[in-house]
């Protein structure tokens, strides 16, 4: 589970906050700026430089309407992170700017949790920062891809996001505070960000035998009408369940004494998954919230179908089908937080020299905050990870062969599945390592006990680092996130800059493909 500004008792009557109101209402006044944004200064009508200067305005001003003056911590990271990479220089400035832009987050939210408000899931000024972050790293380590690392030496995806020239103040400022995505995000590259603001023209490309891109034709604006429209249903149909459902299903009763006390093992397990399931509409509202609101700018498209039809989920962060349909800890993670499992990948994975998902998994949870449930989570991530894996590539191809036994094996592989991930993420509600320990305790660790048997009898693949087989290694969650699935289902093509762009559309295509 990941940043979300909203807490278990968003809206209700009895217990709502300042904080959250604000944050809905923000939100809503986005939507409605993103539809004048792209409808009174669309990129035909209106020069890049007033795209950026209204979009940066905006989101500034968003921001301090709902967190006060703890905004200008916004303008201090990012001022001081593009300062660093001017002074420090293309060959160090990522190492600078990954240790500045993470360290002042963790020092903000030591702040926050452990003198202001411990404990408390309300709409903090960090939350954004978390989003800001990413995109002051992202970009490091993009113009350090571009403007000092050699061609041969990166990874066709790293090629493809690598930015040749350095951005001015006005676009970086843009690219991190604008105010489509400054209070829930999502992360998006800076070549996506740039292209969306200059109004680059959208080509549908399709490979031929030869190898060669074929033109098919040209759309420069496709409409997000229906995209954005089917998206706010979801958010209201995941704010009424949350709203209806989720207070009636708390976490915390896991740990109610009278409950473990009289509830039967299978009593106990199916509270377990219904309470966490419970717990995820309000992710689903505020990420499908924040895509939606990408969309209406016009922002947001991936490309078409075979069929010409248009696909608005380019920076999408979650897919709920998948997710609530999970078969193996890697499709659930694979379709959770998708941006912050390609930041994870992009920034730590692809370049740690040594225990690479360790140090992934690490990252994310300093990423989160400096509550102890959070790093409890990860760590019992790692373990749920490498056994799944494990029991994945040693077992999987015996049940593959008949329909009727492949049917059986996915359902209880979605048990399984649904009952791990719940298992894994309940620290992560209950912050603090007292109740974290009263749970796993309660449940004697069995599913701790559980992985480390798989790891220790079921042997795991493992490939040098680099190699060609190097992604059948890596973590499930900071993998690329099944596009290549989508690519396959749905025939996908990819988006460009403009004609004289054919070889950055077959960049892009490999890069969706990974």
């Amino acid at each position: 589970f990941d940043y979300v500004p909203l807490n278990c008792t968003l809206l209700s009557p009895a217990s709502i906050k300042a904080t959250e109101v604000n944050f809905v209402v923000c939100q809503l006044f986005a939507l409605l700026a993103a539809i004048w944004f792209r409808t009174y200064l669309h990129s035909s009508k209106t020069s890049p430089f007033i795209r950026h200067v209204v979009a940066t305005l905006l989101g500034l001003y968003l921001a301090l309407f709902c967190f006060g003056w703890y905004a200008l911590h916004f303008v201090i990271q990012t001022g001081i992170s593009y300062y660093i990479m001017i002074i420090i220089g293309v060959e160090n400035m990522h190492k600078y700017c990954f240790v500045f832009a993470l360290g002042y987050l963790t020092v903000c939210q030591i702040t926050r949790v452990y003198i202001f408000d411990y404990g408390q899931y309300s709409a903090d000024f960090s939350g954004p920062m978390m989003i800001i972050t990413q995109k002051i790293t992202s970009l490091a380590f993009e113009i350090h891809d571009g403007m000092f690392r050699k061609n041969e030496d990166l990874t066709p995806s790293q090629r493809c996001l690598a930015v040749r020239r350095m951005p001015s103040l006005l676009e970086y400022l843009s690219y991190n505070c604008n105010f489509m995505g400054i209070l829930a995000g999502p992360l998006c590259s800076y070549k996506d960000y740039i292209t969306f603001i200059e109004g680059r023209s959208y080509q549908l490309q399709q490979s031929e035998a030869n190898g060669k891109e074929d033109t098919k034709y040209e759309q420069t604006d496709p409409s997000p009408n229906i995209a954005v429209a089917q998206k706010l249903l979801i958010c209201g149909l995941s704010l009424l369940f949350h709203m209806t459902i989720t207070k009636t299903l708390p976490v915390e009763y896991n740990i109610d004494d009278n409950f473990r006390a009289t509830a039967s093992w299978p009593v106990r397990f199916f509270y377990l998954y219904v309470s966490l399931m419970a717990a995820r509409p309000k992710y689903y509202f505020a990420w499908t919230l924040a895509d939606a609101i990408n969309n209406a700018a016009g922002f947001g498209f991936r490309g078409y179908d075979k069929n010409g039809v248009t696909h608005w989920d380019l920076i999408s962060n979650l897919r709920i089908q998948q997710i609530e349909f999970s078969t193996s800890f890697k499709m659930f993670l694979d379709n959770w937080n998708i941006q912050t499992a390609l930041w994870l990948k992009r920034v730590c994975y692809e370049r740690a020299t040594f225990s690479p998902t360790i140090q992934t998994f690490i990252l994310s949870a300093i990423w989160h905050g400096v509550y102890p449930g959070y790093y409890l989570t990860f760590l019992t991530g790692v373990l749920m990870t490498l056994a799944a894996r494990a029991i994945r590539n040693n077992i999987r191809h015996y049940f593959v062969e008949s329909p009727a036994v492949k049917l059986c094996y996915d359902i209880i592989t979605w048990m399984a599945t649904q009952l791990a991930i719940s298992y894994t993420v309940v620290p992560f509600v209950l912050l603090s390592v007292k109740p974290s320990f009263t749970f796993y305790s309660s449940c004697y660790f069995c599913l701790h006990i559980a992985s480390i048997l798989v790891l220790l009898v079921f042997p795991l693949k493992r490939t040098q680092k680099g190699s060609k087989k190097h992604e059948s290694i890596q973590p499930v969650w900071s993998k690329k996130l099944e596009e290549e699935n989508l690519l396959q289902k749905n025939s996908y093509s990819t988006t460009n800059n403009s004609f004289s762009q054919k070889q950055e559309i077959t960049c892009r295509y490999q890069a969706l493909k990974q």
